[in-house]
């Protein structure tokens, strides 16, 4: 471990010598860097920021004030297991957002992905695992194990429950409480949260065309309107439509989704006309 002569570290900042800071970084009044950290290249970390033992921080992250990163996870059955967090490439972690590390349960790992945005206030507890591109909005609360995929966006105020799973590209409206698995590419609103059609904006947004998103909606009418069991409704998929890149990804997640799918949405006709 070392700490490079080229970082800039407020004297009121306190740096473990054990610590790993790189060319560049940025460090703040009254932040605290613990033994067995490592800030890569080029971050910037706002004031009274706690990096604890096992924050692992990629090149160009900010972090906003007072966010902490990497303190033991709030699970029971958690034994002081040497474990860790990670951030990637040019992560952005608002106010007072708070990562837990992983547990011996889940790899030892909680992980964030690059170019993700998490804004003020959210949590992400242990063992979760969070794509590249992924926008979680304030307040968003995710419990132990959950998994996202890239390129997912969040609304405030949105819980999520352990062990569900988030398809890439799929987008949730805020003040959700989802407790089921959320498949790809699709717009998640309502209470119950429900399939209100293909996230067509989002798609459109990264390039898919239009013969992607149409695609992408037949294999949810099958899923969702057609009123068939989840193996009926594979069966389909494979036997009627072309077996493309976006369409594999729907079979996959279905395949290693346990917690059941959220249902279909009241109005989720003419959101997906």
């Amino acid at each position: 471990m070392a700490i490079s002569k080229t970082a800039v570290i407020h004297p009121t900042a306190i740096i473990s010598p054990q610590a790993e800071i790189a060319d560049n970084a940025r460090l703040g009044a009254f932040t605290i860097v613990e033994a067995d950290v490592v800030v890569s290249r080029g971050c910037n970390i706002a004031s009274n920021v706690l990096l604890a033992s096992g924050a692992r921080l990629g090149s160009e992250c900010k972090v906003a004030h007072g966010a902490v990163i990497g303190t033991p996870p709030q699970d029971l059955k958690f034994r002081g297991e040497v474990s860790e967090v990670t951030v990637g490439d040019r992560t952005v972690i608002r106010e007072y957002c708070t990562l837990n590390r992983g547990t011996e349960h889940g790899h030892k790992l909680t992980r964030v992905g690059s170019d993700c945005f998490l804004m003020a206030y959210c949590h992400i507890a242990h063992d979760c695992s969070l794509g590249d591109n992924v926008i979680l909005a304030n307040c968003v609360q995710l419990a132990g194990h959950v998994e996202i995929g890239g390129c997912v966006s969040i609304g405030g105020m949105t819980a999520v429950h352990q062990f569900c799973k988030i398809g890439q590209h799929a987008f949730l409206g805020g003040m959700l409480r989802v407790t089921q698995d959320v498949p790809p590419f699709i717009l998640t609103a309502g209470e119950p949260p429900a399939y209100y059609g293909p996230n067509r904006i989002g798609l459109r947004r990264r390039g898919f065309t239009d013969l992607q998103v149409n695609s992408i909606k037949q294999a949810y009418h099958f899923i969702y309107r057609a009123r068939l069991s989840r193996a009926a409704a594979v069966e389909k998929i494979k036997s009627e439509l072309d077996i493309t890149a976006e369409i594999q990804i729907i079979l996959d997640f279905l395949e290693k989704s346990n917690r059941g799918l959220i249902g279909l949405g009241i109005g989720e006709g003419s959101a997906d006309s």
